[in-house]
C-alpha cells in the first residue's frame, strides 16, 4: 500500500474492510510497519506489542468472514495514551515510578473499544502522569511534531496527537485535564475532542485530578471522532462521577445538525499573547461560519482572567491528593537505598517521580494544608463556581463558542523552561475543564513556516452532537485534514 493510506479516515477504511477489499491483518501489518519506519524519529510510543495487533486483527477478520463484524471500529488500529489502561499490557504513566508495571485489568474505555472490534495498538507517550503542555516530561524522552522535529507536539497527550498525525495509528484516545487534547491536536493538526465531564468512564484511568479529567478522541475527521465517541461514551457504575444520559449516534446526528448556529466569540480569548497567525487563523474561521448564514456574537467571559490560577491550585491539590498512594510499598518504584521504612517513603518518590510532577505534589499539599486550605482550595473552588457561571450565561445567547485552541504554534524542544511559560500554553484550553464542558480542536490552517493551527469550538453540557455538527461544518468546507506532514 502507499503512504497515503495512513492517512485515510476511519469511514474509508470500514468501507474497505466491509468490501473485502482489505483485511484486518494487511491494515494492521501495514500500520506496524508505518511505526517502524518513522518511530524512531517521532517517538510517540513508549511500548508497542506486535504479535497481540496481529492476534487482534486475525480475530476481526474471522469475526467478518462469519458475518459477526463489530461496526465501524472492527479491525482499526486504535493507540493508547499510557494513562489508560490494558489488561496485560505495560501502564507507565510516562513515569519512572511505573516503569515495570503492567495493568491487571481493562479500562472501561479499553473493554468498549475491544467490545467494538477495535485492534489496540501501542501505549503512547505523555508528559509524566499527564502533567505538562508539551511532552517533554515523559521519563522515556520527548515525543517530536511530525511536522517539524525540532518542535514539541503539545501535550499531556503528545504522543497520542503525533502518532495519529505521522500516520502510525488510525485514531487515539487521550485525557483531558486541562487541555491536553484539544492543546496537541492543535499543534499538529488532527482533530481532539474533550467530551462533557461524566459523558466517559474514567475508570482505569490513572488520576492526575478527579474533577478534572476527561478520556476522548484523537481522530484524523470530526466523523471519526463521532465514531469513536459513539463507541466510548456511557454511563459506568464503577465511576461514581460518571453521568446517566441517553448516549445518541453520533455519527447519525452529524446528518440531521446543519446549523446556521448562533456562535460566540469571547472577547477575552483574542487579547495579548494570542500569536498573530493563529488569531488571523481563527478570524477567517469564524468569518466563514458567518458567511454560512450563523450569527455571530460577541459574549463576555469576565473570570476568564482567573482560569490559571483556579486551575493550577484545584489541579495540584487533587494530583497530591492521588499520587500519595505510589509510597513504595504496594507497586511502582521501590527503593532500593532506603535506612527505615520512613526512608523508604522518601527516596521512592524522590527517586520515582519527575521535576514537573514533584512542582505539582508540593504546590498542591502546600493548599491543602492546615491554615491555607480556605485561603487556597476552598476559594479556588468558589472562583470555579464564577467561570461556570459565566459559560452557562454565554449559552443562554449563543450555541456554541468558537476561541483559538492555542495561543502559539508548536515551539522548539527546550524552548520553554520556565515551568510558567509552559503552563500559559493552556491558557485557552482550562476553562473548558474547569466547567465540565465539551470542547473540540479542528484543524484551521498553517503558519507561514507550515506548522498546524487549531480552533477550538465549546459546546454545551451533553450537547456533542451540536458541537460535532459546528466543527464538521467548517471541516468539510476545507481542506485542511487532507494535508499531511511529509517524514
Amino acid at each position: 500500500m502507499s503512504s497515503e493510506f495512513f492517512f485515510q479516515s476511519i469511514t474509508q477504511l470500514a468501507a474497505a474492510l466491509e468490501g473485502k477489499t482489505l483485511s484486518s491483518i494487511e491494515l494492521t501489518r501495514a500500520v506496524v510497519a508505518r511505526t517502524k519506519a518513522v518511530e524512531g524519529r517521532v517517538h510517540a510510543f513508549n511500548s508497542v506489542d506486535e504479535p497481540d495487533a496481529l492476534a487482534q486483527a486475525a480475530e476481526s477478520d474471522a469475526r467478518r468472514a462469519a458475518g459477526q463484524a463489530r461496526g465501524p471500529l472492527d479491525g482499526i488500529p486504535i493507540g493508547l495514551k499510557d494513562v489508560i489502561a490494558v489488561a496485560g499490557q505495560p501502564l507507565t504513566a510516562s513515569s519512572k515510578m511505573l516503569a515495570n508495571f503492567v495493568s491487571p485489568y481493562d479500562a472501561t474505555v479499553t473493554a468498549k473499544l475491544k467490545n467494538a472490534g477495535a485492534v489496540l495498538w501501542g501505549r503512547l507517550n505523555c508528559d509524566e502522569f499527564a502533567m505538562g503542555s508539551s511532552t517533554e516530561n515523559s521519563a522515556f524522552g520527548p515525543t517530536h511534531n511530525p511536522w517539524d522535529l525540532t518542535r514539541v507536539p503539545g501535550g499531556s497527550s503528545g504522543g497520542s496527537a503525533a502518532a495519529l498525525a505521522a500516520g502510525e495509528v488510525l485514531a487515539a484516545l487521550g485525557s483531558d485535564t486541562g487541555g491536553s487534547i484539544r492543546q496537541p491536536a492543535a499543534l499538529c493538526g488532527v482533530v481532539g475532542l474533550k467530551p462533557t465531564y461524566g459523558l466517559v468512564s474514567r475508570y482505569g484511568l490513572i488520576a492526575f485530578a478527579s474533577s478534572l479529567d476527561q478520556i476522548g478522541p484523537f481522530a484524523r475527521t470530526v466523523e471519526d471522532a463521532a465514531i469513536v465517541l459513539g463507541a466510548i461514551a456511557g454511563h459506568d457504575e464503577r465511576d461514581s462521577t460518571s453521568f446517566k444520559t441517553e448516549i445518541p449516534d453520533y455519527r447519525a446526528e452529524l446528518k440531521k445538525r446543519t446549523g446556521p448556529w448562533r456562535l460566540g466569540i469571547p472577547k477575552e480569548y483574542f487579547a495579548d499573547g494570542l500569536d498573530p497567525e493563529i488569531g488571523a487563523a481563527v478570524e477567517q474561521a469564524i468569518a466563514f461560519y458567518k458567511k454560512l448564514g450563523c450569527e455571530i456574537k460577541e459574549v463576555s467571559l469576565p473570570h476568564t482572567r482567573y482560569c490559571l490560577d483556579t486551575y493550577y491550585v484545584i489541579a495540584t491539590a487533587e494530583a497530591s491528593s492521588n499520587l500519595a498512594r505510589y509510597d513504595g510499598i504496594r507497586y511502582g518504584h521501590r527503593s532500593k537505598n532506603a535506612t527505615d521504612i520512613v526512608d523508604l517513603y522518601f527516596q521512592s518518590r524522590a527517586e520515582g517521580f519527575g521535576a514537573e510532577v514533584k512542582r505539582r505534589i508540593i504546590l498542591g499539599t502546600y493548599v491543602l494544608s492546615s491554615g491555607y486550605y480556605d485561603a487556597y482550595y476552598l476559594r479556588a473552588q468558589k472562583v470555579r463556581t464564577l467561570i461556570r457561571n459565566d459559560f452557562l450565561a454565554a449559552f443562554r445567547e449563543v450555541d456554541a463558542l468558537i476561541t483559538p485552541t492555542s495561543p502559539m504554534p508548536a515551539f522548539k524542544i527546550g524552548e520553554k523552561a520556565d515551568p510558567l511559560a509552559l503552563y500559559l500554553c493552556d491558557i485557552y484550553t482550562i476553562g473548558v475543564n474547569l466547567a465540565g464542558l465539551p470542547g473540540i480542536n479542528v484543524p484551521c490552517g498553517f503558519t507561514k513556516s507550515g506548522l498546524p493551527i487549531g480552533a477550538q469550538i465549546i459546546g454545551q453540557p451533553f450537547r456533542e452532537s451540536e458541537l460535532l455538527a459546528v466543527a464538521q461544518a467548517y471541516e468539510q468546507a476545507h481542506d485542511w485534514k487532507t494535508k499531511m506532514p511529509s517524514l
